[in-house]
């Protein structure tokens, strides 16, 4: 079997073909650093997609690509039974770590007051769908990559939105790969 589908449609039938006594998971997964209208629609019609086949998504919890998807799948599924996102530390550390890229000016203040309402709001409607690492002290190049093993762990598939040739979601990419799992990828460039 073809790892790598050719589209989400295809994704879908090579995931059900293989799995179909229960709700599959996919995991969304892509860039933090860069994104624009164009990634964020697609990430919402597919989220829209996973959902309409009846299925959940399993996600990182980070800006960008995991924002979109989460924000969508909130409308969708009110009570966020079918939404799982890993985080590398606990809400509260991410939360400090996001404050502090924020006085760096790494990303917006408003960019992270959003995204921490966002995880408390997924984790006021469903506590077990955030997952939240209790070891891990910091957030880091290590941490989060450890993050996204669980994101493929958890996941039946994975549906990448490569952006620049990311190295997180590379890696992503290649975790799934290399599990087995069936793959779509999405490429695209930003200057």
């Amino acid at each position: 079997m073809q790892i790598e589908a050719q589209s989400l449609d295809e994704l879908f039938i090579q995931t059900e073909a293989k799995i179909s006594d229960r709700v599959l998971w996919f995991g969304v997964e892509g860039s933090w650093r860069k994104s624009n209208q164009e990634i964020k629609q697609a990430v919402q019609e597919s989220v829209r997609g996973i959902y309409d086949h009846g299925h959940g998504i399993v996600t990182g919890g980070a800006l960008g690509v995991d924002f979109f998807a989460t924000e969508e799948a909130l409308i969708l599924d009110p009570m966020a039974k079918f939404i799982k996102i890993f985080l590398p530390v606990t809400l509260e550390r991410y939360a400090i770590h996001y404050y502090k890229r924020a006085n760096e000016g790494v990303v917006t203040l408003i960019q992270v007051e959003k995204l921490i309402e966002q995880l408390g709001e997924v984790r006021r409607r469903n506590q077990s769908a955030l997952i939240e690492n209790t070891v891990n002290v910091f957030v880091d190049p290590i941490t989060y990559l450890e993050r996204n093993t669980e994101i493929i762990n958890a996941s039946d598939a994975l549906l990448g939105f490569l952006v620049n040739e990311s190295e997180g979601t590379s890696d992503a990419i290649n975790k799934a790969v290399a599990q087995g799992k069936p793959v779509f990828v999405r490429k695209y460039s930003i200057g």
